[in-house]
């Protein structure tokens, strides 16, 4: 099981910017596809971005094309969000996600797809 503990969220305004981090606890995180998630109070939890093992195939959800970037950096174990023109309806948890088994070059935008989760970090963005 991979451990997944995220950081950087918080409040912010309108327009504003956050980095998210999502550290794993396996040295073998080059091999784990990643995502994002996003769950709102009393909404489904929702794609938001995901990352192929070896970083080079990248997909962000509609909602979030052009404000939002995922990246990856293997050797400190960590996966980004960065967010940016953030949005009141970008309020919510957000999960980092990994999947244990994939081939390089894929990425996954189902949550049943993932097997390991953290715990989310809250953002909430005011107007």
């Amino acid at each position: 099981q991979v451990q997944l503990v995220e950081s950087g969220g918080g409040l912010v305004q309108a327009g504003g910017s956050l980095r998210l981090s999502c550290q794993a606890s396996q040295r073998f995180f080059n091999n784990y596809a990643m995502g994002w998630f996003r769950q709102a109070p009393g909404k489904e939890r929702d794609f938001v971005a995901a990352i192929s093992r070896g970083g080079g195939v990248t997909k962000l959800a509609d909602s979030v094309k052009g404000r939002f970037t995922i990246s990856r950096d293997n050797t400190k174990i960590t996966v980004y969000l960065q967010m940016g023109s953030l949005k009141p309806d970008d309020t919510a948890v957000y999960y980092c996600a990994a999947r244990r088994l994939t081939p390089d070059g894929i990425t996954y935008d189902r949550s049943a797809s993932y097997d390991d989760w953290g715990q989310g970090t809250q953002v909430t963005v005011s107007s």
